[in-house]
């Protein structure tokens, strides 16, 4: 694949996802063109033979490659919250599915703390919880610890609970439909987890500084150069606030986690 064919694909998949992100109706009679891109999406930003052509789009800055990335960025985030209601939506109704993009997402939630073990006495903090909190029920029901997991969309966290009560009933899992500056108790959280496509998670991380632990631990999803048409990137943080203790890079995943802690 050339240059040109590259940006061709990034444009066909910006205008492929601002479709089907407006055509959301809380039904999932859509959902199977959804899940069927952005499991070709998933595949898209994870393949080597993409990184050269990558390379040589980063060497040929223009305004409008510029803008292209972060209106993509923005769509596909907006049709991963859309397929985790569809994927919520149909384990309510007792239907099952595969979709690739769930089964990388999981794959890398095992490791998503490094060193840094999650114990039962943790207290866990998700922001960007979404429909279907996988991340909440895998580390509850592997840790027993308590989690939380916040979002600003409200039929998000509904749809979430509904799944939580279905598949971890019984488990220490919270979820509300607050911003992450309001939630009481934050001062108790041990382990923070943004997810990837949080616009906002490394404000969010500033603020946060006063308001947590000394010895909490953050894990920032994100994706840089190929993966940024995908995830938001890694960011600079206040060295005097926080300091990056780790990284975990998994190639074959759609994004990675940087690890850290207070200065």
């Amino acid at each position: 694949m050339n240059l040109e064919q590259f940006q061709r694909r990034l444009a066909d998949y910006q205008a492929t996802f601002s479709a089907l992100a407006d055509q959301y109706d809380g039904a999932i009679s859509r959902s199977s063109e959804l899940e069927s891109v952005i499991d070709e999406y998933s595949a898209f930003v994870t393949n080597e033979e993409h990184r050269q052509v990558w390379t040589e789009l980063e060497r040929q800055p223009s305004r409008e490659n510029v803008e292209l990335i972060a209106e993509l960025r923005k769509s596909s985030a907006l049709c991963v919250a859309t397929m985790e209601k569809y994927r919520a939506l149909k384990l309510l109704n007792g239907e099952s599915e595969r979709c690739d993009y769930f089964h990388n997402i999981e794959a890398c939630i095992e490791q998503e703390f490094g060193s840094f073990q999650v114990t039962g006495d943790s207290k866990v903090l998700l922001v960007g919880s979404g429909s279907f909190p996988m991340t909440p029920l895998f580390i509850a029901r592997q840790t027993g610890a308590a989690v939380v997991g916040i979002d600003i969309d409200e039929e998000a966290v509904a749809l979430g609970r509904k799944v939580v009560e279905r598949l971890g009933s019984g488990l220490r899992i919270t979820l509300v439909n607050e911003v992450v500056e309001r939630l009481e108790g934050i001062e108790d959280t041990t382990h923070i987890i943004f997810s990837s496509t949080v616009s906002e998670k490394y404000q969010l991380l500033d603020r946060l500084h006063e308001r947590t632990c000394d010895r909490v631990v953050v894990a920032m999803r994100y994706g840089d150069r190929l993966k940024s048409l995908f995830n938001y990137p890694l960011q600079a943080v206040d060295e005097r606030k926080w300091r990056l203790a780790d990284q975990v890079l998994r190639p074959d995943h759609v994004f990675d986690i940087a690890l850290y802690q207070k200065a």
